[in-house]
């Protein structure tokens, strides 16, 4: 037998190591399966992994991995965990399998053989403003620096991580038809969450008034901060002109929550793009229609996340908010 023919099976094929384990497995994949993703991401991937995956597999040799070994596990763990976090653990797992199978640590993958049971009750689940609480908050939100920012993220059902990377080169406030260009993301890489979700959106006439509204304010600040002005072209920015994070969107919005009579803790900015797509719902605007304006790749999509806000019987965009916010 020659050297090349020992790591052979009878088959041709390589034949997989005996001590490579699911540590090890998973272990590869979070160092060079997730090239290009966020650091935080990574991290708490790893986390996830080491706090719930490796106890239980680690040890096991991934040849001798067996289907009935994830389900036991993930039955396990869906007493105590939510189905979101059991879904992410599963992909987790199931991304390192595949990963490994692709350089010959293993032949099959048994992850993709088991399903993902339901977990405990989810937490506190993302909600929608009524139209009465909505123009309370869009009223209280014009004191405050984020009023073009809670206008747009509510009348145009923006993502928070794309408004804060929005730059004036995609704004269109002149002409027939207003509009902003949503392509770019706080995502690694710019990109956003999904090809689909880079789109262009007309603008209702009371978000080209907002953001007419901004650049005017940015001017100013520009003027008072003076050499300490950062240059970004962004179009929602700190008081020196440096990109906004989520902390700094969160503990303001809490402020027009608050201005507006509701409980700051009871709401966050994503249930803005929610109670976006519940408006659309309501005013009979085709679930279609819907997906499109939000991003998504198809009805399913938005029938998954938004359930609660979709209504049942369904009867673009910019004219029906133009009708509800005349």
């Amino acid at each position: 037998m020659t050297r090349g023919q020992d790591n052979r099976t009878s088959d041709g094929l390589p034949a997989e190591p005996t001590r490579y384990t699911v540590a090890d497995a998973v272990y590869a994949w979070l160092k060079s399966g997730l090239r290009g993703r966020d650091s935080g991401t990574v991290d708490n991937y790893r986390m996830l992994a080491e706090k719930h995956i490796i106890p239980a597999l680690g040890s096991y040799k991934l040849r001798e991995l067996r289907a009935d070994d994830v389900d036991g596990w993930l039955d396990d763990k869906s007493e105590e965990l939510s189905t979101r976090t059991l879904r992410l653990l599963y992909s987790i797992l199931n991304h390192a399998v595949k990963h490994a199978q692709a350089r010959d640590k293993v032949k099959r993958n048994v992850v993709a053989l088991c399903d993902v049971p339901e977990g405990k009750a989810a937490g506190r689940p993302s909600k929608a403003l009524t139209l009465a609480q909505a123009r309370a908050l869009l009223a209280a939100a014009e004191e405050f620096r984020l009023y073009a920012y809670v206008v747009l993220s509510f009348l145009i059902g923006a993502r928070t991580e794309g408004l804060r990377v929005l730059t004036w080169d995609h704004v269109e406030l002149s002409g027939d038809t207003p509009y902003i260009a949503v392509w770019r993301s706080v995502r690694a890489g710019g990109d956003t969450k999904t090809r689909r979700s880079r789109r262009t959106l007309a603008l209702p006439r009371r978000c080209v008034v907002a953001l007419r509204v901004q650049r005017s304010r940015q001017v100013a600040e520009r003027r008072a901060a003076g050499k300490a002005w950062q240059a970004t072209d962004l179009v929602f920015t700190s008081k020196v002109g440096t990109e906004l994070d989520a902390h700094n969107v969160r503990r303001d919005f809490r402020r027009v929550v608050k201005r507006a009579g509701l409980t700051p803790k009871e709401w966050t900015p994503r249930e803005l793009r929610h109670s976006f797509v519940s408006l659309m719902s309501d005013s009979g605007v085709p679930l279609e229609d819907i997906a499109r304006l939000v991003g998504h790749s198809g009805t399913s999509v938005t029938e998954a996340v938004y359930r609660k806000q979709i209504r049942p019987v369904i009867t673009g965009g910019a004219e029906a908010m133009d009708g509800i916010f005349d």
